[in-house]
């Protein structure tokens, strides 16, 4: 990974603990997800250079990953703080199911670096995503992932 990418996601790291130690973010009902938004965007960066993938399901990993990156999107972090992490990892969640469904497990999950087992984990964001971000902004989130 290159340095901008390691300084990304240690910067997101560092964010979400501080948040998570707020009066804020210790009640947040979504703070068990949004903790996993950094072994997440870690994720999509490291299978966006798997040979295994097809360009099609490259495309899908950069649109989440610059999804990440961009201050623009459905919920925004400048405004919401960590909490705006909850569409970025609903995205995250989106495009990971999307390859799961095309590729071998293992090809994604010897990936992972989560203690957790990432299936469940994806399976988990999802049951919730709709709650999470609001069944407008999820159907927004799955139309970007169709294209």
């Amino acid at each position: 990974m290159q340095k901008e990418q390691r300084d990304f996601i240690e910067n997101l790291r560092t964010i979400i603990q501080n948040w998570s130690k707020t009066p804020v973010g210790k009640s947040n009902r979504w703070l068990k997800y949004i903790m996993y938004t950094p072994g997440l965007a870690h994720l999509l960066v490291k299978l966006s250079a798997e040979p295994e993938l097809t360009a099609n399901q490259k495309s899908k990993l950069a649109a989440a990953i610059a999804y990440f990156i961009s201050p623009m999107d459905l919920i925004p972090e400048t405004y919401w703080g960590a909490l705006g992490y909850v569409d970025d990892i609903t995205l995250a969640a989106l495009v990971l199911k999307d390859i799961l469904t095309q590729v071998e497990p293992q090809i994604v999950t010897r990936l992972w670096s989560g203690a957790v087992d990432l299936l469940s984990l994806i399976d988990e964001i999802l049951s919730v995503a709709t709650e999470m971000v609001g069944p407008e902004y999820f159907l927004k989130l799955q139309a970007l992932i169709k294209q």
